[in-house]
């Protein structure tokens, strides 16, 4: 009672096609199977080098492995173990000393927070670009009226001189507050709307009157013309900053008094004391003491200036100070804003950066930096 191998699902021996000349090897697995009650066989070639699915599914999940080992590996040397380094640091600490050192934590987290909080809450502080415009809008202050066209610009000398080596040269032969300029521009093709483009740049460092540009002044070949008539200027910050270190055509006078030095000074000039004590034309002080300045900076740069000005033109003393061709002296209760502030006052004015070091200039024991954070904060200096 031998079994015939040949009743067998598949046999181990080779299995030879009709094709002599092609030859398969096939190993076989064997599958029970229910409804025939037979076997099943499931064959994979071997033919080619061909490697079964089982192999590579192995070989693909050990390389992903190795792949993710290798990435762990690189994020954990490139980020520092803040957790250990603590541990590291706290290890040899009193208990107290480390509960300053929490509390030191959240203290400056909610200062942190504060300070966001604030900083949301607070207005955006005007620009030096901003204001120049607004003042070219407005014409506060103006000491010049330029004639093109038969169009008269109110300006002022003092920026337009800093800003253009052509309105320098031109200025300085039309002295005096109020002065007419006839402008005689020799580059064609520059009506009005086009000019008063050109004044706003200089004020401001852009093209265009409100913030949209003229389509005119992309003519490069009008603005070469232009460059070479008027020359080149510099950054705006950069011909700011040579207005006020040499205050050419300064017209204003800041002086400086304590509210019994002005009514003293007032009385024995038969003077009223101005009321206030925080500006006015006031009694003049020592000119050595008086700081330069000009009126459209003041105007542009601080409200309390300004409405002050205007105050002044409204009563008619600027007009007479115009006549005389002197300088607006404005007196400043210096127990409101110390003397020794308004230096660097003035030159973030002219420039919008705060140089501390302007306080110790001229006195090696003048004022701290506790004195300037309580002036910014709204405290009184001594």
């Amino acid at each position: 009672m031998g079994a015939n191998g040949s009743s067998y699902p598949h046999s181990c021996s080779p299995r030879i096609g009709g094709n002599s000349q092609t030859q398969q090897t096939f190993i076989g697995t064997s599958s029970y199977s229910q409804q025939g009650y037979g076997w099943e066989s499931k064959l994979y070639s071997l033919e080619h080098g061909h490697e079964r699915p089982t192999d590579r599914k192995k070989k693909s999940l050990g390389l992903a492995t190795l792949k993710r080992r290798f990435i762990k590996r690189r994020k954990s040397s490139r980020s520092a173990d803040h957790a250990r380094q603590m541990r590291e640091l706290l290890s040899g600490w009193d208990v107290r000393d480390t509960n300053a050192l929490v509390e030191e934590y959240e203290g400056t987290a909610a200062l942190k927070e504060l300070s966001f909080q604030a900083s949301l809450a607070r207005a955006e502080a005007p620009s030096l670009q901003r204001d120049l415009a607004a003042l070219y809008q407005h014409k506060y202050c103006t000491d010049v009226d330029l004639i093109f066209q038969g169009t008269c610009f109110p300006a002022h000398r003092a920026i337009l001189a800093a800003r253009c080596p052509f309105f320098k040269t031109l200025l300085s032969s039309s002295p005096g507050y109020g002065a007419e300029v006839l402008m005689d521009i020799e580059t064609a093709g520059i009506d009005v709307p086009m000019f008063s483009a050109l004044l706003h740049y200089l004020y401001t460092g852009e093209f265009g009157v409100g913030g949209v540009e003229d389509t005119r002044l992309q003519n490069v070949d009008v603005l070469v013309q232009l460059s070479e008539e008027f020359g080149t200027p510099n950054s705006l910050e950069a011909d700011m900053k040579g207005l006020f270190d040499y205050m050419c055509y300064y017209d204003a006078l800041l002086s400086f008094s304590s509210d019994s030095e002005m009514i003293e000074s007032c009385n024995e000039r038969g003077a009223a004391a101005p009321t206030g004590g925080s500006g006015g034309n006031g009694c003049p002080g020592t000119p050595d003491e008086d700081l330069r300045a000009h009126k459209a900076i003041l105007s542009a740069r601080s409200p309390f200036f300004r409405n002050l000005l205007q105050r002044r033109i409204r009563t008619g003393e600027e007009m007479t100070e115009r006549t005389l061709q002197t300088p607006t002296r404005i007196v400043l209760d210096e127990s409101i804003i110390p003397r020794k502030y308004v230096q660097v006052i003035l030159h973030c004015m002219y420039t919008d950066v705060v140089e501390l070091g302007l306080v110790l200039r001229g006195s090696p024991s003048a004022g701290s930096l506790g004195e300037v954070q309580a002036l910014v904060s709204g405290g009184r200096g001594a």
